[in-house]
Formats: C-alpha cells, structure tokens, sequence
C-alpha cells in the first residue's frame, strides 16, 4: 500500500433487494480497482472500490453491517479516545464502524475528515459526507434499490428514476440523481426509499470577540493541529504561490520536517507569480520546483477540469484550472487497474504524492472581498460559507487524475469553526485583509510575504484572462464573455459528465464556435 494516500480514494456502490445487474462505473479519478459481492436475506451489495494498494482497509464488516470509507480522519487520537476497553480499529473504516455501534449516525457529528462513506445495515443504508462535502457523493435512490458514488457519471448508468432527496441537490441533466449535501447523514430506507436527514455540521453563526494577540495564537494553533495531521512521516508537497495562504502550510510543514520538504509553482506564459514563491522556498529550504504551462495547453486542460469537478460553474473552474493543470503534470503513478485518468505520462513516474494546498482560506477569512465596512465582509462572509456546498472546489479528484491526494488545512473542520466564528473586525484590521492570519504567521515567514496583497490563482497564472480572450479571439463581444464563458462550461460538462465523453475526446475550438454562433444570433448583451 502507499502509506501516504488513503486506503480508498472513491467508490461506486449498489444495494439491491433482488439480483439487479452491477453498473460498469466510470471514474476521472485514477486507483487500482477491487470489487466486492455480497448477499443477505435482505439485501445484495455490490461495489467498486479505487484504492492505493489496501483495499480491505477500506471496508469494514461488523454485526451484519458493512461500512465503505473514502478519504481519511484528521482527529484518530481522539476518536480512540471514545471506545476504552478496546483493541483500537487499525483502520479508519473500522474506526466509524466502531463509532457506530456506539452513537449510531450521530458518529458522523465527531469526524473531522476528508471523505465519504457508505454504511449497509440489513434494510438500510447510510450515506455520509464531511463537514465540507470535500469529498462529493451521489446518489440515486428508489424503491428497492439504492445507488451511491463519489463520482456522478459513475451513475450514468443507473436504470431507475430516483426519488427526491430531502436537501439534496439535484444533478444537470440527471434526474433522480442528487449530490449529498455536505455535513449531512442520509438514513435511507431500501424498500421503500423513504430517507431520514441529519445534519453533522453547520458554519459558527456566533461570533468570538477576541484580543488580537489570543486571536493570532488560536489561529496558528488551529492551523499547526491541521497541518499536522495532514502530513503524516512522508515529505509532503505544498503547492506554493507565495502568497500567505499557501506560504502559511508551506511553513508550518516545514518547521515538523525532518527534512527539507517539497514546493511547486505552477505559472503560464501568461503570468506567474514564481519570484514571489522564491521568496518563501528559499527561506524555507524547500526543494522548490517551477513548472510552466503554455496558455494553450491550459485552455485544452478545460475539459480535464470539468470531468474532475463535475461542476458547471465557470467561476469555479476558472480557479480549478490552474490545480488541474499543475496536478496533472507532477506525474502519472504508473498503478494496475488504472480506471481514469487522462493517460498523461509527463512529468515524474512513482508513487502518488500527498499534496498541501493553501486554497480556500479566503471564503471564511473574506479573502476576496476588498471591502474594509465591517457589516459588507461579515454578509460576505456567511453568504459563501452559505453557498460553497456543491461547487466542488475541495474535491480531491482534480489531484487523483494523476493518481495524487490532495488536502486543504484551512478547511480542516476544527480551522473552520475558529475561521468562521472570528468577528470581522479580525479579518480586515489596520488596513490589511485576512489580518488574523497575516499576524499569526509573521514570525516563521519573510515580511514581504506577510503584507503581500491577496491574488488569486486565476488572476497570478493568467488563466481568466487568456479564458477570456480566448473566446474575444472567436468573436464573442467583450460583453458577453461572461455569458459565453458560462455557455462553453456548460456545454463541456455535458459532453464529459451527462454523456461520458472522456475529455480527451472534447474538441475545444468546435465548443466555442459552437457558443460564439449562438452569441453572433444573440446579440442583445447578457444582464451580468
């Protein structure tokens, strides 16, 4: 097994009270494949599971129960903690499992983790996700049958309609298939269908009013607990721009190496932000890598993107984009039983890295809102806690194309509720946005790092501009880019996600013609 990726990185699941044939799942992600058939009096059970070697310690059987986790824990030490007397489980599923028995579906509220589980009892099945949904998962429900995966087109196949999921999210041109709701428990009955909602989480509503100086420290506390637990005794790679988010990880990995640890840029021939970078790796002694990606293979990297995050909004692949193209250069894993993936075979051949991103710090911090009135950031603030659900930018198979694990310590459950419950004052203070954390690594990082203003990933490697001209180049009018960009996105997932399209067979230019003749007898502008 490659200790440093999780036992199990997806799955596709069926429970069936009659002998139904199993669907051939298709997946973006890349793993070896096991597969797993079981039959009680009340049920059969059929699954797909991608793995990174260990397949068994993805599943755990107990009491007639069988339980499928994908992703890992962030708190083990102190879930043990809750079954003295007891061998303790070797394994994460067979921890939850062990959780169960106890609490019931009220173990989910205790995880902090990155995954998705599935959980078979006799006549039920449970359906979980994080606090964050970072790991997505669909399903598919109707009487007597009951279809779950990481992935929504590993569900194309399903045969029944489903039912609607109580706050479950419905699927672009998949009706009856939902997308879980993140910090949710779903108790679903197989024989008729009816499902019971739990919620596990929820964004702080409260607001903590703290001194500045305690702020700073828990912060940093919260943020070192994180990393920590993500990094485990492998030399993690940090995705670095140099901005605070990633330069934050990067250092906090760094001070509990053993050893030098591992940083990469990724920039374009449009833009890149490698100088700054630099700036941070050579204070850190990391042993930094610069990769730079031609504009045009970037925009080709559009399809690829898509078919990861099954998500069609373009704003959010626009920050994806650059990940997506990065990741799928770091290397191809060379495993059996591929089942994904683009068949890329640039870059360095080896094991699966775990990967540390600095992304996502600017939605509970308001990162992104260059807005000094308190009461703008705090409404800023709860409206994207209040919207992130669904997007998908967490998802873990925009790394797992290339056979990577990817995790984000600022959406570590326990970052969260610190982030979240600060009072905005904390966030935009003495000029400066994200204060709270500026001021909480200002002693392990270089000064001109600390003050850096906040660019985005989109905006330091070019990919919205050269997005946007790529689509002025074709004709479109400068005011409709935003509309065509929407249209083009759309079109791809549907081509790549509906119909199961790999994305190698997408034809870029023939997308956006295609969008550039619906604008041309369009021309009316778009309301923004």
């Amino acid at each position: 097994m490659q200790a440093n990726l999780p036992a199990a990185i997806g799955f596709m699941a069926e429970v069936h009270q009659d002998d139904a044939r199993p669907l051939e799942p298709l997946f973006a992600a890349r793993g070896s494949t096991a597969r797993w058939h079981e039959r009680t009096a009340d049920r059969t059970l059929h699954t797909v599971l991608l793995h990174s070697g260990a397949p068994d310690e993805a599943y755990a059987r107990e009491h007639g129960r069988t339980l499928l986790f994908a992703g890992e824990l962030y708190n083990r030490d102190e879930l043990s903690g809750l079954l003295p007397g007891r061998v303790l489980p070797s394994s994460d599923a067979a921890l939850v499992s062990a959780l169960f028995d106890g609490y019931g579906v009220h173990a989910f509220r205790l995880l902090n983790g990155r995954f998705a589980a599935l959980l078979a009892d006799r006549e039920r099945v449970v359906f979980a996700t994080d606090h964050a949904g970072s790991v997505p998962l669909y399903a598919c429900v109707a009487p007597g049958q009951v279809l779950a995966a990481t992935e929504a087109k590993a569900l194309r196949g399903a045969a029944a309609r489903g039912l609607p999921i109580s706050q479950g999210r419905a699927v672009r041109r998949r009706p009856g298939t939902c997308q879980v709701p993140a910090g949710s428990v779903l108790d679903i009955q197989v024989s008729t269908g009816m499902c019971v909602s739990h919620r596990t989480w929820t964004p702080p509503l409260a607001r903590r009013i703290l001194p500045e100086d305690e702020a700073a420290d828990t912060v940093r506390r919260a943020l070192e607990r994180a990393v920590r637990a993500r990094t485990g005794p492998h030399t993690p790679l940090v995705v670095l721009s140099g901005g605070i988010d990633s330069s934050a990880v990067a250092a906090l990995a760094a001070r509990r190496s053993a050893g030098p640890i591992d940083t990469v840029s990724m920039g374009t021939d449009e833009a890149d932000e490698f100088p700054q970078a630099r700036v941070v790796a050579r204070h850190l002694g990391s042993a930094h890598q610069e990769i730079t990606v031609p504009t045009a293979d970037l925009l080709l990297g559009l399809p690829h993107a898509i078919w990861a995050a099954e998500c069609p909004d373009p704003d959010v692949i626009e920050y994806l984009l650059p990940l997506t193209a990065l990741y799928l250069r770091l290397g191809d894993t060379g495993s059996d039983g591929d089942t994904g993936g683009d068949g890329d075979t640039r870059g360095n051949h080896g094991t699966g890295r775990r990967i540390l991103t600095g992304y996502g710090a600017d939605i509970p911090l308001g990162g992104m809102h260059r807005e000094s009135r308190l009461p703008e950031l705090e409404t800023a603030v709860c409206h994207d806690m209040d919207t992130f659900d669904g997007l998908n930018e967490l998802t873990p198979t925009l790394s797992a194309m290339a056979g990577h694990w990817s995790t984000h310590p600022y959406w570590d459950r326990d970052v969260l509720d610190v982030l979240v419950s600060l009072e905005a004052g904390l966030k935009r203070r003495h000029g400066r946005d994200k204060w709270v954390l500026r001021a909480a690594l200002h002693d392990v990082l270089p000064h001109e790092v600390v003050v850096r203003p906040k660019l985005g990933v989109h905006e330091g490697s070019g990919t919205t501009a050269s997005f946007s001209r790529l689509l002025t180049d074709a004709g479109i009018p400068q005011d409709r880019v935003r509309q065509a960009k929407r249209l083009v996105v759309e079109e791809i997932y549907d081509q790549v996600v509906v119909e199961g399209r790999h994305p190698d067979e997408v034809a870029l230019d023939a997308v956006v013609e295609l969008i550039a003749d619906r604008s041309a007898h369009h021309p009316c502008p778009v309301p923004r």
